[in-house]
């Protein structure tokens, strides 16, 4: 028998990443990576073929440790993330870091760690992205930049290895807990029906990793469809 591929998707214990964790459960061996080991606990319970994987990405070397496990992975997929938003006048040089270091470089460390892994697999990176990834909009420059800068590591990382399929998915504004935050960060009402929900960016990730072996889905862009 065919062993069961293995898949890890971080920032797993809410949002867009239970999802996905939830829709490649089925057909993976899924590892639930994620700072809150309760959370991941409690996440793992309902997904029997889960188990949690507790790291925080940003400390390489708890990252190190947490990696060399791995020797074989069919599937990555990075949801953690942050937005961290302000203008440029008022964003201080934390803000930009805090979402570069979150949101590029722990994405960019976990997948060159974990390379000899993909490798071995023939295996598939997906990197879920936002439209601020695509289209810079004002008062949203730091987050924007580490979007627009994890974007070209994809497409770098599909160039450098022939062996590993890269894939950006660019979600429109979804219905999650940070989206409830940005909302309120913008002085708005929350109105759950205008987003798209984080199953159907999920439904995104699972036909990217699905494509048959000729294939390679590089881009998806999905944007919440209209009343």
């Amino acid at each position: 028998m065919t062993e069961t591929p293995i898949a890890l998707v971080t920032g797993a214990s809410r949002g867009i990443g239970a999802a996905v964790a939830h829709v490649l459960e089925p057909s993976y061996r899924v590892l639930l990576g994620g700072r809150d080991a309760d959370a991941l606990a409690k996440r793992a319970e309902e997904l029997p073929g889960a188990r949690p994987w507790p790291v925080d990405l940003t400390d390489f070397e708890a990252l190190g440790r947490a990696t060399a496990e791995i020797d074989r992975l069919d599937v990555l997929v990075h949801c953690a993330g942050v937005a961290e938003l302000g203008t440029v006048e008022r964003s201080a040089p934390s803000v930009w870091r805090r979402n570069l270091e979150v949101n590029l470089v722990a994405v960019v460390e976990l997948t060159r760690r974990l390379l000899p892994a993909l490798r071995a697999a023939h295996g598939h990176v997906v990197v879920i992205n936002s439209g601020q990834g695509l289209s810079a909009r004002e008062g949203w420059g730091p987050y924007a930049a580490s979007k627009f800068a994890v974007r070209a590591f994809a497409d770098v990382l599909r160039a450098e290895e022939n062996a590993i399929r890269v894939t950006s998915i660019f979600p429109g504004r979804t219905d999650t807990e940070m989206q409830r935050e940005l909302i309120a960060h913008e002085g708005r009402e929350y109105a759950p029906g205008d987003y798209l929900r984080p199953d159907s960016v999920a439904a995104a990730v699972l036909a990217a990793v699905s494509a048959t072996p000729d294939a390679h889905l590089t881009e998806l862009v999905i944007r919440p469809n209209p009343h």
